[in-house]
């Protein structure tokens, strides 16, 4: 039997895990369409969030705001009926505006991290509503079945932002509970999720 070991560099370019094509295995797609939220759920709806896979990825793709310049979020839950599991993050963005002017560069998105709140977590910031303009990227949640440790998350993406920057962020935290994590949601800051996919991956680690 051969041993996989992932590292950053390996998560952030899948490609390069040995097996990867072989060990990625989609679990669900949900499609929006004038969605209020879109919620990955254990045990519903043929959703697998348990100890059946050490890593899950969510791919989100074209997500497109009926609210012209909404946030694109996620929660997690860790029991119960709320999304409210407890995080801590960090956050930061490369942008550039269209017209190619001096409006660019490299920062720390304070609006983007959580101290030990319960509220969701950033994705995407200022998402436009224009018929062009929507968000995508990807968001990984490290062995959310533990009851012994944090349960840490990672994310990717790129938007076409509403005063029309392209603008990539990088977020990374963890959910500071014991419990485990058994359903993942995404909505937006005001308005439905008016179009888009999230796909649901398991990633084996052998």
């Amino acid at each position: 039997m051969s041993i996989v070991t992932y590292n950053n560099r390996s998560i952030a370019n899948i490609s390069a895990i040995p097996g990867a094509a072989k060990s990625l295995t989609l679990i669900k797609t949900l499609t929006a369409s004038s969605s209020s939220t879109l919620s990955f759920i254990n045990g519903s709806d043929d959703v697998v969030l348990d100890s059946t896979y050490p890593i899950y990825l969510f791919k989100y793709i074209g997500i497109h705001p009926a609210t012209n310049d909404a946030n694109f979020n996620v929660n997690f839950r860790d029991g119960g009926s709320s999304y409210d599991a407890t995080k801590t993050s960090t956050f930061f963005r490369v942008f550039n505006e269209e017209s190619g002017t001096d409006d660019s560069g490299l920062s720390y998105y304070t609006s983007g991290d959580v101290a030990q709140g319960t509220g969701v977590q950033l994705l995407s910031y200022g998402v436009g509503s224009d018929n062009d303009q929507c968000t995508s990227g990807e968001m990984y949640l490290f062995n959310p079945s533990s009851t012994t440790f944090v349960k840490h998350f990672m994310s990717r993406s790129n938007t076409a932002e509403s005063s029309d920057h392209t603008w990539g962020g990088f977020m990374a935290g963890y959910c500071n509970v014991t419990a485990a994590i058994d359903a993942v949601q995404f909505s937006f800051s005001s308005g439905n999720i008016d179009a888009g996919t999230v796909k649901l991956y398991g990633l084996k680690d052998s």
